[in-house]
């Protein structure tokens, strides 16, 4: 398998910063994941080729964590945190009402490649429980009511760019600690914005 000479040139500086090959492994698996919309045997194929392991050391590490989808996810990942704190502050009400909203049920991803919607353990904000993230991007102290809200805005608006800041502001509540300084980048798709190890975007 091959990838286009942008993602080569990305690979090539990934490698780059690790004295050993496979210690790259995460970031090149998220940049298969951008090349492909999703992880293929072809692309963890790729990557065991570029860091001297196995295609099953690979496939075992893009097993273990759910941040790499092994099948096409939409272009808005809605991830509602149900794990103790969200649960007992109503996350499985926002769940319920953001598959509602979107006619996609937990796990699934809408036929038309819209939305993917997706129950996920804690994602360390239990003091603005319930939580809630669009690729990746976090708002706390979400209700069903907002969730159901983000999910038209999502629908009618589709923006390029979805940033923490922003559905804060627009469908956030109780925050469980000041987040400082405003971001300026945001995530463009649903694969992790780590735009500094150049596996999304443009390398900043």
């Amino acid at each position: 398998m091959t990838w286009d000479r942008q993602t080569d040139e990305r690979a090539a500086v990934i490698l780059a910063r690790y004295p050993e090959k496979r210690s790259a492994v995460m970031p090149l698996l998220y940049l298969a994941m951008h090349e492909d919309g999703f992880l293929t045997n072809d692309g963890m194929r790729r990557v065991a080729g570029l860091t001297g392991l196995s295609a099953a050391q690979v496939e075992a590490v893009a097993s273990f964590y759910t941040m790499y989808k092994r099948d096409a996810v939409g272009k808005y990942l809605v991830s509602v945190c149900t794990s103790v704190s969200c649960m007992l502050l109503g996350g499985d009400d926002v769940l319920d009402a953001i598959a509602d909203e979107t006619g996609v049920p937990d796990g699934e991803t809408g036929e038309d490649g819209l939305f993917s919607v997706e129950h996920v353990e804690c994602i360390g904000a239990c003091g603005g429980a319930p939580a809630v993230q669009v690729n990746y991007e976090l708002a706390e102290g979400v209700t069903p009511t907002q969730g159901r809200a983000l999910c038209r805005w999502l629908s009618e608006e589709r923006p390029g760019t979805v940033r923490g800041d922003d559905i804060q502001e627009r469908f956030g509540g109780q925050r469980s600690f000041d987040w400082g300084s405003a971001e300026d980048e945001g995530a463009t798709g649903a694969v992790p914005a780590f735009g500094p190890l150049g596996t999304t975007g443009e390398e900043s």
